[in-house]
């Protein structure tokens, strides 16, 4: 499972937020183009043998490439949807889309391991220059390793828009020296939020209450216990590096873990001063809690109440799953929630301001909680420049090739890729990018509500989604703090689907 990606150039001035490459056209455009010219070549030599045997190639290469030119409002083509219904019939009959885990399971162990591409999924701790834990998730399938960075963002209400320029430019540079991090092979930005349970509250208020307190104040402060978080809510940002080892390389998970403690205070002192408040790395039980909770949302208010009585829940990676899970063709069902996922299918055309993501980053009524996931998969500078330029031939030639609105919306295309040339070449960086929502509730009848106002919210926006249809589980997965990149679970090789 693959959403499609987009390119953006990192920012290197405040006048410049966010512009770059997008991809002009999905692989399978082009490899439509290819088979097509590559027929009609065939059809062009079999006719100088005969009419016959000309017919004979053209009519199956008409039959083979007639699915390519037929699609769906979001971009699919005949072959693309018949891959994915045998999929998800082949995952159905051999009942892969049901999960039972725990003591009266048949599963090994009796645990509740998180399913599907968590499955394997491993957790180590090390700690870093400051002894501070951390966890390390290990896909064994993959040789990857993720870190999980925690920050609090301070947001741009009250905030001077010359600050958020300047926040918007230094994010344009961390995310530009992703691309130098030795073996990073792809990163995520995940905000979740939810309705604030008032347990943080409760726990921070009523112990202060002096028990001489007047009858007044105290029933003031209950009062505000009580009352304050039905109209609050609460949000958890996440920052995830996965890195890999080199072909052939390997290495003991000590070192891969000693390696990783040595880059974690450099990548939050960037995260710090890009407006990420507080950042600090999640240890590897805090992160099994976050998982915990995703699957299990109404354990939210008991991991809070027992991480402010007892410091901690003491929960582990191999107990982070849930009891049961199904997937169904439009939705996720697991213990006490039903999730449903979007995917990015068209990025925002135009100047992208900070702002473009605010609404779909708030807090949606109705729903238990929300995650929306920015997946980034860094460029190195040799390929950034030659996509680069490749990108500003592709806007020329189509700017001088059009005819009215299509020449004026050409041209505008054509002026972004000469800024990003120009940035890519003072040094900024270039990473592929997709976008991902995840909404959970408490049961199927609220999901209909809840895509009526991810439409809205994507329309506001200005962005592009489509569901996650027949690959509900695997794309709730994605969104999850635990370091799962798309690019790296598909049958076909990313570079492959780039050539293509």
């Amino acid at each position: 499972m693959t959403p499609r990606t987009g390119r953006r150039g990192a920012p290197r001035a405040p006048a410049a937020p966010w512009t770059g490459r997008r991809t002009s056209a999905p692989p399978a455009e082009s490899g439509g183009t290819f088979g097509v010219f590559g027929g009609l070549v065939v059809t062009l030599l079999a006719s100088l043998i005969s009419l016959y045997a000309a017919l004979v190639v053209f009519v199956p290469v008409v039959v083979l490439l007639t699915p390519l030119a037929i699609r769906t409002q979001d971009g699919r083509n005949v072959y693309q949807l018949l891959a994915l219904r045998i999929g998800w019939r082949n995952r159905k009959a051999k009942g892969a889309h049901l999960y039972v885990s725990g003591p009266l399971s048949a599963r090994p162990g009796g645990r509740f391991r998180p399913p599907g591409l968590l499955n394997k999924v491993t957790a180590i701790e090390g700690r870093d220059a400051y002894d501070r834990p951390f966890g390390v998730l290990h896909h064994p399938a993959r040789n990857l390793y993720t870190i999980v960075l925690g920050c609090d963002p301070d947001g741009g209400s009250l905030v001077d828009p010359d600050q958020v320029d300047v926040w918007v430019a230094l994010w344009g540079e961390w995310l530009a020296r992703l691309a130098h991090e030795p073996g990073l092979r792809g990163a995520s930005l995940i905000v979740e939020t939810a309705p604030d349970p008032g347990t943080a509250l409760a726990h921070e208020v009523l112990p202060r209450i002096r028990p001489d307190a007047p009858p007044a104040a105290r029933a003031v402060m209950e009062e505000v216990v009580e009352r304050y978080p039905t109209a609050s809510s609460e949000m958890h940002t996440y920052v995830t590096l996965t890195y890999g080892m080199p072909p052939g390389q390997k290495r003991r998970k000590e070192d891969v873990v000693t390696d990783l403690a040595i880059r974690i205070p450099g990548l939050l002192s960037g995260l710090i001063a890009a407006g990420g408040g507080a950042a600090y790395p999640l240890s590897a039980e805090r992160i099994a809690e976050v998982v915990r909770v995703a699957y299990d949302p109404a354990v939210a208010a008991d991991v809070l109440d027992a991480r402010a009585q007892y410091g901690g829940t003491g929960l582990e990676w191999e107990d982070a799953g849930p009891a049961a899970a199904v997937e169904t063709v439009g939705s996720y069902q697991h213990d006490s929630g039903v999730s449903r996922t979007w995917m990015l299918t068209l990025a925002p055309r135009g100047t992208v301001r900070s702002s473009v993501l605010r609404n779909l980053l708030e807090v949606t009524p109705g729903t238990r909680r929300k995650r929306v996931a920015l997946v980034y998969r860094p460029i190195d500078p040799a390929t950034s420049a030659r996509i680069v330029e490749a990108d500003r031939r592709a806007a020329q030639f189509m700017a001088t090739s059009g005819r009215g609105m299509v020449q004026a919306r050409a041209a505008s295309e054509m002026r972004a890729a000469e800024q990003t040339a120009v940035e890519e070449a003072s040094g900024a960086g270039l990473v592929e990018f997709s976008l991902m929502v995840t909404v959970t509730v408490d049961d199927l009848d609220q999901l209909a509500d809840a895509t009526v106002a991810v439409r809205n919210l994507t329309a506001a926006s200005r962005v592009l989604m489509r569901p996650a249809d027949r690959m509900q589980a695997a794309a709730f997965a994605c969104t999850l703090p635990a370091g799962i990149l798309p690019w790296e679970q598909t049958l076909i090789p990313h570079e492959l689907q780039e050539a293509l």
